[in-house]
């Protein structure tokens, strides 16, 4: 494992949301970040599909953590995303993050939402500001 997936992987470990969700980056690189999940009763809504807000979390993950692997706190300043097809109970959901553009101050990114059989249930875009400040 490299210093930036180590890093990264650290972040992930750490964040309180991340636990929460039952999630964890299983893989991470310059721009880039894979975190999984699997979908449990708690994340349904009334309609018995799994709750938006899961997801849009999950891919908010991955861009987080993508977004900040160059080692300079990043901040999110927009973010999208379009639900494509439904999630049950007991899907396993990977979100992967991908780096589309890094300027010295923007990054935007790409996130998607895929379950375990690799169909897409969301796609999801987002932006940050990247600050001055070094990760401690």
């Amino acid at each position: 494992m490299n210093d930036v997936s180590e890093r990264v992987k650290g972040l992930a470990a750490r964040d309180p949301f991340v636990i929460f969700l039952g999630a964890e980056c299983v893989e991470a690189g310059p721009g880039t970040a894979v975190v999984r999940m699997m979908v449990r009763d708690q994340h349904m809504n009334f309609n018995g599909t799994c709750h938006g807000g899961v997801l849009f979390s999950l891919a908010d993950a991955a861009f987080g953590l993508a977004s900040n692997s160059h080692g300079r706190l990043a901040a999110a300043i927009d973010a999208h995303i379009g639900f494509t097809a439904p999630v049950r109970v007991g899907d396993a959901l990977t979100a992967t993050a991908v780096e589309l553009n890094r300027s010295n101050r923007i990054g935007t990114y790409r996130v998607d939402v895929r379950r375990n059989d690799g169909g897409v249930v969301a796609a999801f875009t987002g932006t940050v500001y990247i600050t001055r400040r070094e990760h401690p």
